[in-house]
């Protein structure tokens, strides 16, 4: 671990001492009363109910990302106080591991008197070692995705994508951003696996922090998994995470978000009965037509927001303009505090 993220996890592990010494029932704030599942049954209903689907036309590619107008943009640059800027991207890894099976492949190709050159190799976009964003055609419900759009003849392995890729959000997104650090909030360094965030932890991070997500808004959800890989190694997210309860949905179609940030797609393990991991993931990007980050690392700014006391930012983001793509690697560009 090199020094700056010794310093930022010892940093992490005082504060959560801290909360400790103060609150002694902070040491069994993760043991969660488990709540009631979200049925299949009701989940499908949902997908009638809170859709999205022709909300801003049946040709429509841009889903909740029409909720950033120009207006949104302003408030957002009005935001802007010192300067700082922080990456909400992990850096790419070339290393296999549990928790990167599919890790980037660098390679000098040419170093002379005169330059260089190397070539950079993103064997999975969707992989779970890369700071992403996804298309809307990269999930679908019944071989439907957002609007409804039949994946049928529409996303082959000849030509990609050739309706809702990547390439729709060429010019950029720049939006309000809001961090939800769950940790901080139950005064530990990372919540524990499976622990299920709900809308009561959201709200109650609502009232401490001071703000709360909105329309056309980036909501930024983090739980610690960054953390965790530095104090106790690589484990597979896939089998041992934290995350959104499903029971958020109507939450987030409420509050009408344009993306959705995180550090893994959903809790693990389900218990039985339970919807697959990637229920709310998929629900999100083909239903509510809501872009979303996946594998953010969220550490950095929730070190810079706890220094300034702030949890809303500009943030600005720069997919590649990748044609027919289902995802891109982000650097999220950056937050601008």
């Amino acid at each position: 671990m090199n020094y700056t993220k010794q310093l930022r996890v010892l940093a992490f592990g005082l504060t959560a001492t801290f909360l400790f010494l103060i609150n002694p029932k902070q040491r069994d704030i993760q043991a969660q009363d488990d709540g009631p599942f979200v049925s299949q049954q009701q989940y499908e209903r949902w997908q009638e109910e809170l859709s999205n689907w022709g909300r801003w036309g049946p040709d429509d590619e841009l889903g909740a990302l029409n909720l950033i107008t120009a207006e949104k943009r302003r408030e957002a640059a009005s935001l802007v106080k010192s300067g700082v800027t922080v990456s909400l991207a992990r850096t790419a890894d070339m290393v296999e591991s549990i928790d990167n099976p599919c890790p980037i492949e660098w390679e000098m190709i040419n170093a002379s008197p005169r330059g260089a050159s190397d070539r950079i190799i993103y064997r999975c976009i969707h992989g779970a070692g890369t700071t992403h964003i996804d298309g809307f055609a990269h999930r679908f419900f019944d071989g439907k995705m957002w609007n409804g759009v039949e994946m049928a003849n529409t996303v082959t392995m000849e030509e990609g994508a050739k309706v809702n890729d990547v390439l729709t959000m060429k010019d950029g997104i720049v939006t309000r951003g809001v961090l939800y650090d769950i940790p901080k909030l139950k005064g530990v360094d990372y919540l524990e696996t499976g622990y299920r965030i709900t809308v009561a932890d959201l709200e109650a991070w609502e009232e401490l922090s001071g703000v709360k997500v909105g329309s056309g808004d980036a909501m930024l959800l983090r739980w610690g998994r960054w953390v965790r890989r530095e104090l106790d190694g690589t484990f597979d997210t896939w089998a041992e995470a934290a995350g959104f309860d499903n029971m958020v949905i109507p939450w987030l179609r409420e509050r009408d978000i344009a993306i959705l940030g995180w550090e893994a797609p959903g809790y693990t393990p389900r218990p039985e009965g339970d919807l697959p991991t990637l229920a709310l993931h998929d629900f999100a990007l083909t239903m509510l037509g809501v872009h979303l980050i996946d594998r953010s690392d969220l550490d950095a700014l929730a070190e810079m927001a706890e220094q300034q006391n702030r949890w809303e930012f500009m943030l600005t983001i720069a997919p590649l303009p990748i044609p027919n793509g289902t995802g891109s690697p982000v650097n999220l560009s950056l937050i601008h505090i």
